[in-house]
């Protein structure tokens, strides 16, 4: 229903819009510019989102790559701090004797120096002795290292504990990323997580039994990750997360977004194992996110980055690119309407001539200017009204004439009928002297005139064959004996409407190539029948043929057009009844009618064929 509304509102707008060549110019050629623009908008804007995305791709996969084994050697490195760096027999007796023994004490706190000065990024470092549950605790005091025991309930129910006892590797990573509940706070060590951003535990077991001993724990702070993750370049919008084999967040850009991506499932695309890239609809806008997997322990660095951030320079092009299209668009209606209005003026002042000549206006005159098409069309119209009044002026001289020529043939109607008159007065003159053949001629020959001055052009067969009896009686008279005449006419054809004199023509000819020829006697055979396309009427004679040449004379002649103002030996002037008689055929019955002529030594046959739906 809508689109009917508008369709109606639109139409008379449509409608005046295309009276004008002018504004259909103008509309077709604005079309081609918003279809070309837009086009090469949509294909550019295209080919710039896939090489944007290819680009991000690329370098960040490149750059995470890079960070990647950066962090891993990082990881790498505190391992091998957590291991003991000497005899791991003598560590393992210090930590059973530490109670009991000064020594072992002192070893057990040394050791535990040492291991606090061989790296800037510790912030404190704790034993845990399982056993005594105690532990000490490294620390820096008013600018001095000092190392302190302090009795500490069992860490059992700790995560990260549970998770070393029950690693392959001894060691397991604490992450603050993720808040603890009220009872890991309790159980767990008073350490400032502000500071610190990592914790690596160390399970330490004897020798001899592989139970636990102790456990090391090693809190980090941010310097050195931050110096690693510094380089990866991100703005606002992308995102960065570092996790851990299991997903646990170590180092986050913003807690919220992990929070939410976590909720959205994000890390459960992520592909153990490999690195990659997938895409992720978030709550608010669809992300690339760009990953790199350790290989030893499955860390994921992972990048999500915005598409719309990546396509913003594809954007950008393309909001170039409609403007520079719009302005494009705008000179190019300007120019389009400038020359459409130089072409169709021409054309409109001759539509207006030709409104005035179709008017009655014959003096109407086209302006002539250029010689382009419009020129060309002008030019002719000009000559086409010359021409219709040279026309005019012939065709009432015409009307004149055929005026005069009407009077003369009502003066001149008398003379057939004289002559007519004449003939009956000799036939009742050769009756009085008993002159019979002389009556029988002149009868014979007054029919023949009047059947040929009768005003009708199509008669029926039987009233031609009729005429055609009176015609061979008086050529009888010529010939004698030597001329027989066979008649084969099927009776249902007696109806048959045929052009007046057809057949005349058609015996005409034998008498001319057969009788006339030869001193024997000739046969013609007049025939009529039907076929499932055509009515046949044949005249056949038995005389000598017609040559070769002279027959091929015939034929051409009759496949030429009729032209009245040829010459008579035009295409053989003794062929001239038989042309005239092809093309009334013709003109009267269509192109299927016509005339065939065949010959040979044996005689000539003549086939005038009719259509029987003609």
């Amino acid at each position: 229903m809508i689109r009917k509304t508008w369709y109606k509102l639109l139409e008379p707008m449509l409608a005046r819009v295309s009276r004008r060549l002018a504004n259909k110019l103008i509309l077709l050629f604005t079309s081609i510019v918003i279809l070309v623009v837009a086009s090469l908008t949509f294909i550019s804007y295209g080919m710039l989102r896939q090489e944007s995305v290819n680009n991000s791709i690329a370098s960040t996969s490149n750059n995470l790559l890079l960070v990647g084994r950066n962090l891993e050697n990082y990881l790498n490195g505190i391992v091998q701090l957590s291991l003991p760096q000497i005899s791991y027999d003598e560590f393992s007796y210090a930590l059973t004797h530490e109670s009991e023994e000064y020594a072992s004490k002192m070893y057990v706190e040394n050791y535990l120096k040492n291991l606090y000065f061989s790296r800037s990024d510790l912030e404190a470092v704790y034993l845990y002795i399982i056993k005594e549950h105690k532990y000490y605790y490294v620390t820096k005091e008013n600018y001095n290292i000092t190392v302190r025991v302090v009795p500490h309930p069992p860490i059992d129910n700790l995560p990260w504990y549970q998770s070393a006892l029950n690693s392959p590797k001894n060691s397991a990573y604490q992450s603050f990323v993720t808040p603890q509940t009220a009872e890991e706070i309790k159980s767990d060590y008073p350490i400032d997580k502000e500071k610190s951003a990592m914790g690596y535990h160390r399970m330490i077991r004897s020798i001899a039994s592989r139970e636990p001993q102790a456990m090391l724990s090693l809190y980090f702070n941010s310097s050195v990750m931050d110096e690693i993750m510094k380089d990866i370049p991100f703005t606002d919008g992308e995102h960065l997360m570092y996790l851990g084999p299991d997903d646990v967040p170590f180092v986050v850009d913003s807690p919220e977004f992990y929070a939410a991506s976590a909720a959205e499932g994000l890390p459960g695309l992520l592909a153990d194992g490999r690195s990659g890239r997938v895409t992720w609809q978030g709550a608010e806008e669809k992300y690339l996110v760009i990953y790199d997997v350790n290989e030893n322990e499955g860390w994921k660095l992972v990048k999500p980055i915005p598409y719309k951030q990546i396509y913003a320079a594809a954007t950008r092009a393309r909001m170039l690119s409609f403007g520079i299209g719009v302005l494009f668009l705008i000179a190019s209606v300007i120019l389009v309407s400038f020359v459409a209005n130089k072409i169709t003026s021409p054309l409109k002042h001759l539509s207006l001539q030709m409104k005035r000549f179709s008017a009655g206006g014959f003096e109407a005159e086209a302006a002539v200017t250029g010689n382009d098409e419009i020129a060309y069309l002008s030019r002719h119209f000009n000559k086409m009204v010359e021409r219709t009044n040279e026309l005019i002026n012939e065709r009432y001289k015409i009307k004149l004439a055929q005026k005069n020529a009407t009077l003369k043939a009502l003066e001149a109607e008398i003379n057939p009928h004289f002559l007519y008159n004449a003939l009956q007065a000799i036939s009742t003159k050769a009756l009085k002297n008993n002159s019979d053949d002389i009556v029988e001629m002149v009868d014979n020959l007054a029919l023949t005139l009047r059947y040929c001055i009768s005003g009708r052009d199509v008669v029926q067969a039987k009233e031609e064959l009729r005429h055609i009896e009176r015609y061979l009686a008086l050529q009888k008279a010529r010939f004698g004996g030597r001329m027989q005449v066979l008649y084969d006419w099927e009776e249902r054809l007696m109806e048959l409407r045929i052009p007046k004199l057809s057949i005349q023509t058609l015996v005409e000819n034998c008498i001319k190539h057969a009788l006339e020829k030869v001193s024997t006697p000739v046969t013609i055979t007049i025939e009529a029948y039907e076929t499932s396309t055509h009515n046949i009427i044949s005249v056949l004679d038995d005389g000598p043929g017609i040559r070769g040449d002279r027959l091929a004379e015939v034929r051409a002649s009759l496949a030429v057009e009729w032209d009245d103002s040829a010459p008579e030996d035009a295409g053989g002037g003794e062929s001239i009844g038989l042309k005239n008689l092809n093309t009334r055929l013709k003109l009267l019955y269509g192109e299927e009618a016509g005339l065939i002529i065949q010959s040979d030594g044996s005689g000539t046959l003549l086939e005038m064929r009719l259509p029987r739906e003609g």
